[in-house]
C-alpha cells in the first residue's frame, strides 16, 4: 500500500509538471490553510482580587452580576488545558495565570477580548482596580455551579440540580461534518446501551426523553445517575443521542441509543480512583456494550486500569480520551478477551488539537473544540470543548455499529471505525491523527460479510486514481512534447 502511494505521489508530481509547462503564467495567489483560533471573551486569573482569594462565583458576579452564571463559566472551561498543564476540575480552586473563557455577555475591568494567548505563560497583574463588590472571604468553600441540594429525584436520592447553563456562541460544525443522519437509513443506534462514566446526565431534558436510564452514583453507593449537576456527562449523552426535534438542539449521533449514565464525579468536581475503577465494572456488569470514558477517569491509576482490564474480557468497547502523558493501554485480564480499548483525540474545524496527546497515542479523531451540545438545566445549546466530547462522538458512532451489525465483536467494531476514517495527516496511521477523522456514515454502509471489503475498496480507489493520474501525466506529456516540437519547427530547431 505504501509502495503504490509512492508511486502515485511521484506520477501525481510529473502529471502536475506536465500541466504547470502547457499552463498560462501568471500571479499566484495563496491560501491559507489553517483556520485561526476563535476569538474569545476571557480572563487572566490573578492571585487575589481587593485581597480575597478568586472564584468561579466572584467572578460569575463581577462580570456577569450574578454569582449562578459561575456554572456558565464552568462549562466553557472544565476541558480546557490551562498554560500551566492543569485544567479547571474544582470550581473553588483556581490558579494565577489559568485563562478563563466567558460568556458572551461579560463585561467589567479584566475582561478581554481576542485570541487566548499561546506559548509563554502569561503574568498576570497584582491586583485588578475593579470596584465592585468583592467576593467570597478567603478559604470559604466555593460551591459547585449553580448545584443545589433542594430535592431527590421521585423514586432516587441522587439531588435535583437547578443549574442553569447560558447559551455561548454556537457552531454546529462538528455534528455538520460527522453527517451521522446518512447513516440513518441503516440504524439509529436502537437496543444499544452506551454507558457515560462521568457527571451523570440530567434526564428531565426533552432532547433526551426517553433516552435515559436510570443508571447508578457510585460516589454515594446507592445512588442514581440521571442527574448531573456539573454537565460534561449530559453533554457527552446529548452528543450521542439526543434529539434534534426540540427547539432546533443539535442532533446525537445515535439517537435511537439508550444512555446508561454512571457517576463517578463528586460534587467537588474530582473523581476518586476507586470510584472510577467501580463506574467502570458497573457500567460492564449492566450490561453496556459501549462505555464513553469521560475526562475525570485516569486510565494510568493502577485500580482503574485493572477494572479495564476485567472490562475487555467481555464484548464491550471502551472509548476513552488519548492520553496526555505516558501510560500503558490495559490489556485483557484473561486469556482471550472479546472486549477492546479505543482512544480518541479531539480537534477543532481546523483539524487543531484539542490537547497535546502523547505521541503516536491517538488512533482516531472526533470533533472536541467548540462542539455543540446540551447544558444542564432547561438543555439549552451550549458550546463545549474537551477530548471527552470527541469521546462521545466515537462511542455514538460505536453504537450505530452494534445496532447494524450485532454479530460483530468489540474488537471488530474498533477495526471498522479506524478503516474506515478520513485521512488528516500524511500516511495512513499518523502519529498526531492516528487513523484520522472518524466517519459514521461510512462505518455502516459497507458490508461486513467480508472484513477486509473496507481495505479492498480502498485498493479499488486507488487502482482507479492510479489509472486517472497515469492518464493525466500520459495527456500533459504528450502535450509537453507536441509544445517542444511545434516550438523547434517555428523557430527553426
Amino acid at each position: 500500500m505504501l509502495a503504490k502511494r509512492s508511486i502515485l505521489a511521484r506520477l501525481l508530481a510529473v502529471a502536475m509538471a506536465g500541466c504547470v509547462l502547457l499552463a498560462p503564467t501568471g500571479p499566484s495567489v495563496a491560501k491559507a490553510t489553517s483556520d485561526p483560533q476563535p476569538y474569545v471573551k476571557y480572563y487572566v486569573v490573578v492571585a487575589q482580587y481587593q485581597g480575597q482569594s478568586e472564584s468561579l462565583t466572584a467572578i460569575a458576579r463581577r462580570f456577569l452580576g450574578s454569582g449562578e452564571r459561575s456554572a456558565e463559566i464552568y462549562h466553557l472551561n472544565t476541558g480546557r488545558v490551562q498554560p500551566d498543564g492543569s485544567r479547571l476540575t474544582d470550581p473553588g480552586v483556581l490558579k494565577a495565570g489559568w485563562q478563563l473563557v466567558l460568556p458572551w455577555d461579560a463585561a467589567g475591568e479584566g475582561v478581554k477580548y481576542g485570541q487566548l494567548p499561546t506559548g509563554k505563560r502569561p503574568t498576570p497583574s497584582a491586583r485588578p482596580t475593579g470596584t465592585t463588590s468583592p467576593g467570597p472571604a478567603a478559604g470559604s468553600p466555593s460551591p459547585s455551579p449553580s448545584r443545589t441540594s433542594a430535592s431527590p429525584r421521585p423514586g432516587g436520592t441522587g439531588p435535583k440540580c437547578t443549574a442553569t447553563t447560558g447559551s455561548s456562541s454556537r457552531s454546529d460544525w462538528a455534528q455538520l461534518r460527522m453527517a451521522a443522519d446518512s447513516a440513518w437509513t441503516l440504524t439509529r443506534g436502537n437496543g444499544v446501551k452506551v454507558a457515560v462514566v462521568d457527571t451523570g446526565v440530567d434526564a428531565t431534558l426533552q432532547q433526551l426523553s426517553g433516552r435515559v436510564a436510570v443508571g447508578a452514583d457510585v460516589t454515594v453507593g446507592n445512588g442514581r445517575g440521571d442527574t448531573d449537576c456539573l454537565g460534561s456527562g449530559t453533554a457527552m449523552a446529548g452528543i450521542i443521542a439526543g434529539d434534534s426535534s426540540v427547539d432546533g438542539s443539535p442532533v446525537g449521533i445515535a439517537p435511537d441509543a439508550t444512555i446508561l449514565p454512571v457517576r463517578v464525579v463528586r460534587g467537588s468536581g474530582a473523581a476518586r480512583a476507586a470510584d472510577a475503577a467501580n463506574a467502570i465494572e458497573v457500567a460492564v456488569s449492566a450490561g453496556a456494550s459501549v462505555v464513553a470514558v469521560g475526562s475525570h477517569v485516569d486510565l494510568g491509576d493502577p485500580a482503574v486500569a485493572s477494572s479495564v482490564a476485567t472490562a475487555l474480557d467481555h464484548d464491550v468497547l471502551l472509548v476513552a480520551g488519548a492520553p496526555t502523558k505516558a501510560v500503558t493501554p490495559p490489556s485483557p485480564a484473561g486469556r482471550s478477551g472479546g472486549g477492546a480499548l479505543l482512544f480518541a483525540g479531539g480537534v477543532g474545524a481546523g483539524d487543531q488539537l484539542a490537547e497535546q496527546y502523547v505521541e503516536g497515542a491517538v488512533e482516531v479523531v472526533a470533533p472536541g473544540v467548540d462542539v455543540a451540545s446540551l447544558g444542564v438545566g432547561g438543555g439549552r445549546a451550549v458550546s463545549n470543548t474537551g477530548t471527552e466530547f470527541a469521546v462521545a462522538f466515537v462511542a455514538g458512532q460505536a453504537a450505530l455499529i452494534r445496532a447494524a451489525q450485532p454479530d460483530l465483536t468489540a474488537a471488530q467494531v474498533k477495526d471498522r471505525i479506524r478503516s474506515t476514517a478520513d485521512a488528516i495527516g500524511a500516511t495512513v496511521s499518523d502519529t498526531k491523527y492516528g487513523s484520522g477523522m472518524i466517519n459514521p456514515a461510512a462505518s455502516v454502509s459497507v458490508s461486513v460479510g467480508n472484513r477486509n471489503q473496507v481495505a479492498s475498496q480502498q485498493e479499488g480507489n486507488t487502482g482507479a486514481a492510479f489509472a486517472v493520474i497515469l492518464g493525466i501525466a500520459l495527456l500533459c506529456g504528450a502535450g509537453v512534447v507536441f509544445g517542444l516540437r511545434l516550438r523547434r519547427r517555428r523557430f527553426g530547431g
